[in-house]
């Protein structure tokens, strides 16, 4: 909390009444215009605390209109109602004047945004824009200069859009362009020109008239009017984030409107604000969505832009206002988040807009959204308040004078039972808790700092130190001198003030009684702190000192020690304490960038040594090494979720030196560190954690909670209480509640966790427990029993178990509960042992001794919802205990409403009771719980129509024998049974009989069927016994009566045992035994019925009863009727019961007598199980698979031989079937030779030079060993390249291949291989000297015809060469060189080796035309080639055998 004080502006004598105020945006610079004594005008700056600005009067015979700071430097412009414009140049100390173009009053004062032009306007209409220079002195002419005729009354400058090109360098930079980018970086500005962004001074601007209208001026200095209004605009703002006009006019009118690039206004909104009109109004805008409007009202008024919502702000009356004070103006301060408003009877009021609440979060609770700061008095009547500056200072108008509020930290101290807290800025609240006394203390300066002791309270201001002696219940001055001392310190009789490089010692009166010197190295003292005998100092060079102030005259206890040495790379000390006795001082030190370090620095002045306590170091414990030699230990917050804090004050207890305390805030609150204390209320989540700190086990963490509500700060602490500046509405409500007569009090108490409950008790018990609680906290439980043993009080055994509840040590808790002799609590926490969560039990624990609040917090935090359900049942709040049940633990939902509606009923809140049991399902308890009750009872049945809600009433009703209603609510409850049982009662069977046919109710028909069967109507009896499906009762009936017929249809509908005993029956009878047969089939019964069927001669009866046997009948049963029907011709059947009896041979042998075809299925069906013997097995697949050969069922019986093993016969099987992919497929996977071999054969049987089958054959006799085959069949691709396609190289190299196969082959007769390898031999040698003639002919002719020639003249030639090929080549060749005769001669010959027909596959008709007409001789019709032939080589089919047989 912050109090603002206020300083009165030094006006000159020849002020008489301010009329203007307006703040520099930057500088504390605030100018006043106002109303002489004389009568004219005049205009003053003031400074921060009122301070006037020497030379910046001026003082004319006129009055002053405007008021405008330049908006970055010191230069004020005036406007004056005779027309005229001053500049007041503060830096400078000079005055300008504006060129006189006007004649009227300035209504019209305005800056441009970046301060190069002035724009001035007056009330007849004329408007100039003027060139400014740095000085504020005018360039030249106007700009501009318009006459519009009326007066003017706003303006408002329109920022310039940047220019094209600095558009184009953001947009590189935002794509990765380096040197774009490096425009933009400040550091990298020194190396290069400074950004020149090309954006001009934005010199267009709105300007309104009285009349209502808007006109635009653009850059050219052209006007032309946008839009006009209805009356007066009061108010013309420009959102340039939306480039959005905001217009709201003297009637109240607001609307917006969109503005184009040229100016030209659309309006989006218009809307009609509340409020009175005809007074002075102010109005705001806050966040750029919240239009705020003091109209002269008890309240404020605020129109959300955003969400179309408006709310008000009202003063309360708990708060000092009094009733019917209006708000005459508002101003906002956006840094602070502040709302202050001026009222009629001199008040400031302040609200603070809560965190978070931006504008995208404005809801329609906005008034939630502020809250009451503080209201300072003043006098007279606030007419004007602005916030200004950049230290956001306050400017208040209130006619006679003008008041600066500036925000400072609020004071307050505690030390030795009083304390003080600062209320505003000369009132303090002073608590003596040692009496129990509260009182009021007003000083006549402005404090800066308080010290309290429980002899005086002493203040001082850096000027002045004023002393407060306690005299009984009241206060009076003891003394008061100058004194420039900062900070101040008081101990017994001795006040202790710093001057440079010394502390003096003084009386209260002032006089100087020691002085404590310091050296230059030490630095000047700037930090005291007093506790116990001892005075810890801090300088401003980062020294620590301790003097021992219990003697006449303060001792050195610690000389000076360098915190720059024992902690290296710290900043300066912003905080040091010391404890009770002296031994130890706690530091707060500063960061580099001046914010709080995460650090608190413990010194033991004995040991010499520094810890460390780091809220943000990781979960581990170590030591520094120093090069001094020492050491610092460090330590860490035990709750991670504290790691974000930062200290910001800290206290030793003044009694117990072990005992310290501070206060941490999240390290995102920090502010800069002249305004660390001025924390916004509410905002924060401030923890208080105390600590012991002691040489033998270091900081132990005592406790740690949340700052409550009600509470600014933490004063300090002394056993057994912590001690808090309230919060100034939490004091004044505490005031009201205890009297109007009281002083508020600002100063509160809290008793520290392990004293909860004690009270003020005696110092032993103190000690005690303080040595309970440290020794507890450090897990020396010996230790810890030892120093409670001998206390008696139960008091202090029931606290020590509280304290045991926030320790959650339950072995502690055992024992205090048997000195507190809580057998019950000793009992339950024995029972608790079975939870298996540590808090589930100290929950228990808690609830015995009525932590009500822990016990919950517990339960949450370990998640047993089912237990906190039950607790808050046991606890009567039901409501939370359903809330619970429905989020978390639903499995006992229905269980929490039932025990819910038992509490009702039992306080006799009977309807609400009702709406529980139906929740929990459990309604049928609603009639016992109405049941004194029949009207509502019956009321209730029917508004619920519950099924089992209207059986129940019925029965109620039979028993009260009403049975008319009974069977109303029967019909209505569909209980069919009832309405039979009851219809039957009052002899009304027809209508029971109609009820039971209609509905088809089993039990019904049952009934009524027992009430015919009791009248002797068999038939109906028989009828309804079917209709509840009560066959047996129907067939008795039946036998019973010789009802035959119906007794088959029943018993075909009932079990297999009434089955059996309706055919028993016709079997007795004799007379009908199909029928007997049939229930013995249906009942399952085969044996029987065949036995029947068989004895009747019933064919038609076995071959139903043949198709439901199966393999689990009996075997001998099967083989009889496979007989039956093998006498009867019907072997399929038979067959079919052969293979379910597994009788495989005879059903075979019946295949092969009888002829019948061998399916897959039945194939399947004969296979033996795998069970059954190998031997067995394999002979009857082989007899299966013989007999599926002689049928032709090749792929069946290649199935059964490979089952058998023999994949011979399997493989001959498949080459029956001529299905060539298995073949290839089966010799794949047997890896046979003999398979191979035979696959291959097959293969080659075919037409293998189609389907790629060459590879196949080739493989297979390849892995079949089979080379001499492998050698055969390469001899019959050659004699293929040769017929075919007379390939002779292609024929060579198949040759060539079948000598290497028949050279490794493994002859039987070595003579025979030699003689086919020579032979072999042979045929190569013709075939290569043939191609050597093809491939030579086209160098040298002769030689190639001459080979052919001796070719012709060898023997065996025919072997390897075909004599056409050979006398084919020669007869083209002559052709060619047109020696017809001797080609002649060569086709001659040809014609006697070669059939006429072939002429042509080895010589061209054409070929053989030009030889007969160069030879003269005719060709005869035989010689006429044919008119088809194999073809010619030229379109021959290109299927390269030999490529496919060059690897084998």
């Amino acid at each position: 909390m912050a109090v603002y004080v206020d300083h009165r502006t030094d006006a000159p004598d020849s002020v008489a009444s301010p009329s203007h105020i307006a703040w520099h945006s930057l500088h504390p610079l605030l100018a006043v215009a106002s109303i002489s004594t004389a009568g004219g005008g005049c205009v003053d700056i003031y400074l921060e605390q009122g301070e006037h600005v020497p030379d910046s009067h001026v003082e004319r015979s006129f009055q002053v209109t405007l008021l405008a700071w330049h908006p970055s430097r010191p230069i004020l412009a005036s406007g004056w109602e005779t027309g005229g414009v001053l500049i007041l140049n503060k830096q400078d100390k000079e005055q300008h004047t504006v060129p006189p173009n006007h004649s009227a009053k300035i209504t019209v004062l305005s800056w441009s945004t970046s301060g190069t032009c002035l724009v001035s306007g007056d009330g007849q209409g004329v408007l100039c824009l003027w060139k400014m220079d740095h000085r504020g002195r005018v360039q030249g002419p106007a700009l501009v200069r318009q006459e519009y005729g009326k007066c003017l009354w706003h303006c408002v400058f329109r920022p310039a859009p940047p220019s094209e090109d600095f558009v184009q360098l953001a947009k590189a930079a935002v794509s990765g362009d380096e040197k774009a980018l490096d425009m933009f970086n400040w550091k990298k500005a020194e190396i290069r020109p400074p950004l020149k962004t090309a954006v001009q001074e934005g010199l267009s601007f709105f300007i309104t008239l009285t009349d209502g209208s808007v006109h635009y001026v653009n850059e050219k200095g052209k006007t032309r009017q946008v839009l006009s209004t209805d009356s007066l605009v009061q108010k013309l703002l420009l959102l340039e984030e939306r480039d959005v006009l905001l217009v709201i006019t003297e009637t109240l009118q607001l609307s917006l409107h969109a503005v184009s690039p040229e100016g030209e206004a659309e309006e989006l909104m218009k809307v009609k604000l509340s409020g009175k009109t005809g007074h002075s109004a102010d109005m705001i805008l806050v966040d750029h969505s919240l239009v705020v409007t003091a109209l002269g009202e008890t309240v404020i008024r605020f129109w959300d832009l955003d969400h179309d919502e408006n709310y008000v702000l009202s003063l309360d009356m708990q708060f000092g206002f009094e009733g019917g004070e209006c708000i005459n103006c508002v101003s906002y301060c956006s840094a602070k988040g502040i709302l202050a408003a001026g009222t009629s009877k001199g008040r400031v009021a302040m609200w603070k807009k809560a965190a978070g609440s931006h504008q995208s979060t404005w809801a329609s609770e906005g008034k939630e959204k502020w809250k009451f700061q503080a209201s300072t008095e003043l006098e007279g009547n606030v007419t004007q308040i602005k916030w200004g500056s950049r230290k956001n200072l306050l400017a208040v108008n209130n006619i006679s004078s003008v008041v600066i509020l500036n925000e400072q930290a609020m004071l307050a101290h505690f030390h030795q039972q009083v304390a003080v807290v600062q209320v505003s800025p000369n009132l303090f609240n002073v608590t003596i808790f040692s009496t129990g006394t509260t009182h009021s203390l007003r000083v006549d300066m402005n404090a800066s700092g308080v010290f309290a002791t429980q002899n005086a309270v002493v203040f001082w201001n850096g000027k002045q130190v004023t002393v407060f002696e306690c005299s009984g219940d009241t206060f009076r001055n003891a003394g008061s001198f100058l004194c420039d001392s900062p900070v101040l310190s008081v101990h017994g009789e001795n006040l202790y003030t710093v001057e440079p490089y010394r502390i003096q010692v003084r009386t209260w009166q002032g006089t100087v009684k020691q002085l404590l010197v310091f050296s230059e190295a030490e630095g000047n003292p700037c930090l005291l702190d007093v506790c116990g005998n001892f005075l810890a100092v801090g300088t401003d060079l980062a020294h620590l000192k301790i003097f021992d102030l219990s003697r006449r005259e303060a001792k050195v206890h610690c000389n000076s020690k360098s915190l720059s040495k024992l902690l290296p790379g710290h900043g300066d000390i912003l905080s040091v304490k010391c404890n009770a006795n002296g031994s130890k001082v706690s530091i707060l030190v500063s960061r580099v960038d001046g914010n709080i370090d995460s650090k608190i620095c413990f010194y033991d002045v004995e040991m010499d040594q520094v810890t460390l306590f780091d809220f943000k170091a990781e979960q581990r414990d170590g030591r520094e090494n120093l090069s001094g030699g020492q050491s610092i230990g460090k330590f860490v917050v035990e709750y991670p979720e504290l790691h974000s804090y930062i200290p910001v004050c800290h206290f030793w207890d003044q009694s117990e030196p072990r005992l310290f305390v501070c206060e941490v805030i999240p390290e995102t609150d920090i502010q800069p560190p002249d305004q660390k204390k001025i924390q916004a209320e509410g905002t924060m989540d401030v923890w208080i954690l105390s600590f012991f700190s002691t040489e033998e086990h270091g900081l132990l963490l005592q406790d740690s909670f949340p700052l409550p509500s009600s509470y600014q700060l933490l004063l300090g602490i002394e056993v057994p209480h912590y001690y808090f500046a309230k919060k100034l509405g939490e004091a004044e409500k505490g005031a009201s509640e205890s009297g109007s007569g009281t002083v508020s009090q600002m100063a509160a108490r809290r008793p520290m966790r392990d004293f909860t409950g004690l009270g003020d008790c005696d110092k032993t018990t103190q000690d005690a427990m303080l040595n309970f609680s440290y020794y507890l906290t450090a897990g020396d439980m010996d230790e810890a029993f030892k120093s409670i043993k001998l206390i008696k009080s139960e008091a202090v055994w029931e606290n020590m178990a509280r304290m045991c509840v926030k320790t959650q040590r339950l072995d502690v808790a055992k024992i205090c509960l048997g000195h507190m002799g809580h057998a019950r609590g000793a009992k339950a926490l024995r029972e608790a042992e079975q939870e298996p969560e540590q808090q589930a039990r100290v929950a228990v624990l808690a609830i015995q001794l009525g932590m009500l609040e822990d016990a919950e917090r517990l339960y949450k935090d370990c998640r047993r919802y089912d237990l906190l359900n039950k607790f808050y049942q046991a606890s009567n709040q039901w409501q939370k205990a359903i809330e619970t049940a429905e989020a978390h633990d639903r499995v006992h939902l229905r269980t929490t409403h039932y025990n819910y509606a038992k509490h009702l009923e039992a306080t006799g809140q009977q309807s609400l009771a009702l709406t529980h049991y139906e929740k929990s399902d459990t309604h049928i308890e609603v009639p016992r719980m109405l049941s004194e009750d029949l009207q509502a009872l019956e009321n209730y049945i029917n508004k619920m129509k519950d099924k089992s809600l209207w059986k129940w009433w019925a029965q109620y009703l039979e028993s009260q024998s009403d049975m008319e209603s009974a069977l109303k609510y029967y019909a209505l409850a569909q209980d069919y049974f009832s309405l039979v049982r009851v219809h039957c009662f009052q002899g009304n069977i027809e209508k029971a009989a109609e009820i039971a046919n209609e509905t088809g109710n089993g039990a019904a028909s049952y009934h009524l069927a027992r009430q015919y069967e009791s009248q002797e109507d068999i038939k109906q009896a028989v009828h309804f016994y079917s209709r509840a499906q009560a066959f047996n009762n129907a067939i008795r009936l039946c036998k019973a009566n010789n009802l035959n017929d119906q007794l088959m249809n029943l018993a075909l509908l009932s079990s297999p045992e009434d089955m059996i005993e309706a055919a028993c029956y016709y079997e007795e009878k004799g007379d009908q035994m199909d029928r007997a047969v049939m229930l013995y089939h249906k009942a399952g019964h085969f044996s029987k019925a065949l036995e029947l069927a068989f004895a009747t001669q019933q064919f038609g009866a076995l071959q139903l009863i043949a198709e439901d046997l199966d393999e689990k009948s009996d075997p001998a049963l099967l083989a009889r009727c496979s007989g039956f029907f093998i006498e009867h011709a019907q072997y399929e059947k038979a067959m079919e019961l052969l293979l379910t009896a597994k009788k495989y041979h005879e059903a075979l042998q019946l295949c092969l007598d009888q002829n019948l075809t061998i399916t897959e299925g039945l194939a399947e069906k004969m296979t033996v199980s795998k069970e059954s013997q190998d031997l067995v097995q394999a002979e009857l697949l082989e007899q299966i698979a013989d007999c599926c050969m002689r049928q032709g069922n090749y792929h069946i019986a290649t199935k059964k031989y490979t089952q058998a093993g023999n994949k011979l016969k399997a493989m001959r099987a498949l080459l029956k079937s001529g299905d060539t992919e298995k073949i290839i497929f089966f010799a794949g996977v047997s890896r046979q030779r003999e398979i191979y071999i035979m696959a291959a054969n097959y293969l080659q049987s075919l037409d293998w030079r189609k389907d790629a089958k060459i590879t196949n054959i080739i493989s297979f006799y390849t892995k079949g060993g089979a080379l001499d085959l492998l050698a055969g069949f390469y001899d019959a691709c050659a004699q293929v390249e040769i017929d075919e396609y007379q390939n002779y190289e292609k024929a060579h190299r198949a040759l060539t291949e079948a000598y290497k196969c028949l050279s490794k082959a493994k002859a039987r007769s070595p003579v025979e291989q030699e003689s086919k390898l020579g032979h072999l031999q042979s045929r190569m040698s013709l075939m290569k000297r043939f191609i050597h003639a093809q491939r030579v002919y086209p160098e040298d002719t002769e030689e190639a015809v001459r080979q052919c020639e001796l070719l012709l003249a060898e023997q065996d030639f025919d072997d390897a060469i075909r004599h056409g090929d050979v006398l084919g080549f020669l007869v083209q060749h002559y052709a060619q060189v047109e020696e017809f005769h001797t080609a002649y001669r060569y086709l001659e010959e040809m014609q006697k080796r070669i059939p006429a027909s072939n002429l042509s596959y080895y010589v061209s008709p054409q070929t053989m035309e030009a030889v007969h007409r160069g030879a003269g001789v005719r060709m005869s019709r035989a010689q006429a080639p044919a008119q088809s032939s194999h073809g010619s080589m030229d379109n021959r089919e290109e299927e390269e055998v030999a490529d496919e047989v060059e690897d084998p």
